[in-house]
């Protein structure tokens, strides 16, 4: 690794040289580094906007799950099976969901024997459960901050092994040519007040892109509030998405960013309402279910159905609570908190289902109250509050319908290379999975996507990054005009207004492209994203130069809304329907229950195009959004006899 400077049309900016960056220090980012090193590239480098921020490191649930392959018990299980598995949950590629479970164990095995915390049995094995999309007993967990574990100690690895981490640096492009990438320009929150505004260039032979979800797309989000993400330079870079339309949206806490499934649903709590200042206090849910019994049914199986479901709205199911939630909040402008203190008006055991009573029966907790029954079931989950702030047994829970996770994101082939070449998508921004995916898979997906792109540049991609020279003259114009954009925004500015914008930003994306949605609302807001990108130098005000990067941060956010409502049209356009996390309004469809706006009106889709992914390209010169739509490439059947596979290995014929 070089660093040193460079000119540029006479300015001076920092300049790194270096075999592979990687973007994010999640866990997918972390073990991407540790992965390289120990494949023999050494020449690489982390770049970040913050070691402690994003998505694995600071979120969880009351029971973080991650999925693999079976690992304990009598049951059968397969490498292919659990592919099938992935691969039913639709438009998700078959070579894709068998490289996700043939690297599972591979993964999982790597994380426990670094320290990660998951429970096995006194004979070693590892023990599992069901999650939501598994059939078989798959899931595990190392309790409510599973991918805070792992990402620390992935840290570790990093540290040990001395890997230089660019810490503060905010990535706001990505430099190509003729469908390559071979660079990076990011600002250094340390030197914004140069005359360069901190801008470096980082200029390499990989990139491995780590960057997490389109979280600041969102106003009402579980991702953390430190975590944006950076899919819209991508796209403007050239990389294609995939599966934008698919992201999983479910009840969470808004006040301290966390997800409300398992024992938190499965205490029953009471949901409440009231207006924007706490006054006129409302079980609005009872408005709704006249048989208390599956009112509290419904708050139960919110636990381990926790992602809002379409399929499980009709006859009262589950997710009608998310609707209720969503229709309290959003459309009559109302607070909505569950209440761990008192139990929901009306309630006893007794009415309530089989399966509810049982569970409460088997977990002995037929306690007064919610709280007591959770600080019974799940001590840590409260605990886990109070660290943050906020004390569930003096004080109500605010709540909203949230975004959680993107399935789509950045499309990538069985290496995670996308077809940008050379860059590298790796965790939650590659479009890995497709409509429904098990709980869990995710983590799992840090894991091989990051440890596959390592194997793929160590052996095909080990070569030094151009010349200064060359670099120099590739992104000349590239970096003078991300120098005159910071120019602009700071120019006679009177006052900052990045924040506010933002704010603005994201409230569009909840009302119209999350898990509600309407052609009319989401071409409205196609057409405002384009405009609101257009104008987006016109529009921000920066007069302190500490909010440039946010300003940055707000660029990528428009052309990531834009794209994804873009891609979320052409689906309804298509005929799709409600599917997977969200509602598709449908004027011939029905009402979940009487009395509910229009909007609510749907119908389920019939599934014609769960056997085909959308590929999608954004055009930065014409801003316009195309896509091309593709069958699923089938789960590949390949002559594995052993002497064929280990002469091919043998030959370096494998990793190519």
């Amino acid at each position: 690794m070089k660093i040193s400077t460079i000119t540029i049309n006479d300015i001076a900016y920092d300049y790194v040289s270096v075999n592979t960056v990687i973007v994010g220090t999640g866990a997918a980012g972390f073990n991407a580094a540790d992965s390289l090193f120990d494949l023999g590239q050494k020449d690489i480098c982390i770049v970040t906007e913050g070691i402690k921020m994003g998505t694995s490191r600071n979120t969880g649930s009351d029971k973080q799950t991650y999925y693999k392959l079976t690992l304990a018990g009598d049951g059968s299980d397969s490498v292919h099976e659990m592919a099938k598995t992935l691969f039913n949950g639709g438009s998700m590629h078959g070579d894709i969901a068998l490289t996700e479970a043939a690297l599972s164990a591979k993964g999982f095995y790597k994380l426990a024997s670094i320290g990660v915390p998951f429970p096995h049995n006194k004979y070693g094995e590892y023990v599992g459960y069901k999650t939501d999309h598994d059939p078989r007993q798959r899931a595990t967990s190392a309790g409510p901050l599973t991918s805070k574990f792992m990402t620390e100690k992935l840290e570790i690895q990093v540290q040990n092994k001395k890997i230089m981490i660019f810490d503060g640096f905010y990535v706001i492009g990505i430099l190509q040519d003729k469908g390559s990438a071979y660079g990076l320009v990011a600002i250094n929150a340390n030197k914004v007040n140069e005359e360069n505004f901190g801008i470096t260039v980082f200029n390499c032979t990989n990139i491995i892109y780590a960057t997490g979800g389109p979280a600041g797309i969102y106003d009402t989000s579980v991702y953390p509030i430190s975590h944006t993400g950076s899919t819209g330079i991508a796209f403007e870079a050239g990389a294609n998405g995939i599966n934008l339309t698919e992201s999983q949206y479910g009840i969470a806490s808004i006040k301290f960013r966390w997800n409300l499934s398992g024992t938190y649903q499965q205490v029953i709590p009471r949901y409440i309402s009231t207006d924007l200042d706490g006054n006129d206090e409302k079980e609005f849910l009872d408005d709704y279910f006249i048989d208390k019994g599956r009112l509290f049914d419904c708050i139960f199986l919110k636990g381990y159905q926790w992602p809002f479901d379409p399929r499980k709205i009709e006859n009262l199911g589950s997710s009608i609570i998310d609707v209720l939630v969503f229709n309290e909040t959003a459309i009559k402008g109302r607070r909505v908190f569950m209440d761990f203190r008192k139990n929901p008006k009306d309630f006893d055991f007794s009415v309530l289902s089989d399966e509810s009573y049982t569970y409460l029966k088997n977990s002995n907790a037929f306690q007064k109250t919610p709280i007591e029954r959770l600080a019974h079931m799940n001590k840590p989950a409260i605990d886990l509050y109070m660290n943050n702030g906020i004390d569930l047994y003096n004080e109500n829970l605010e709540i909203a319908v949230c975004a959680q996770h993107n399935n789509g994101g950045l499309e990538a082939n069985i290496w995670y290379e996308s077809n940008l070449r050379h860059l590298f998508p790796v965790g939650e921004v590659n479009g890995t999975f497709g409509v429904y995916r098990p709980g869990g898979s995710a983590l799992n997906s840090t894991q091989v996507a990051s440890f596959r792109a390592a194997q793929y540049i160590s052996q095909n991609y080990d070569i030094a990054p151009v010349s200064e020279e060359v670099f120099s003259k590739l992104c000349n114009d590239h970096v003078s005009s991300y120098l005159n954009t910071a120019k602009t925004l700071i120019k006679d500015k009177k006052n900052t207004n990045v924040l506010q914008l933002r704010k603005h930003y994201q409230k569009l994306m909840t009302k119209s492209g999350a898990h509600i949605r309407g052609l009319h609302e989401v071409t409205e807001a196609v057409n405002t994203s384009l405009n609101e990108i257009k104008s987006f130098v016109n529009d921000t005000s920066v007069n302190d130069r500490a909010y440039l990067i946010d300003a940055f941060r707000n660029r990528d956010i428009l052309i990531t809304r834009y794209v994804y409502l873009s891609a979320i049209k052409e689906y309804i356009e298509k005929g799709g329907r409600s599917r997977g996390s969200y509602l598709v309004r449908d004027d011939e469809g029905i009402l979940p229950i009487t009395g509910l706006p229009e909007i609510f009106r749907f119908k389920l889709d019939d599934q014609k195009l769960m056997s085909k992914t959308c590929t999608v390209k954004y055009d930065k010169e014409t801003m316009k959004v195309s896509f091309n739509w593709q069958d699923v490439r089938p789960i590949p059947k390949e002559d594995n006899w052993f002497e064929n596979v280990w002469s091919e290995y043998r030959k370096k014929n494998i990793i190519k």
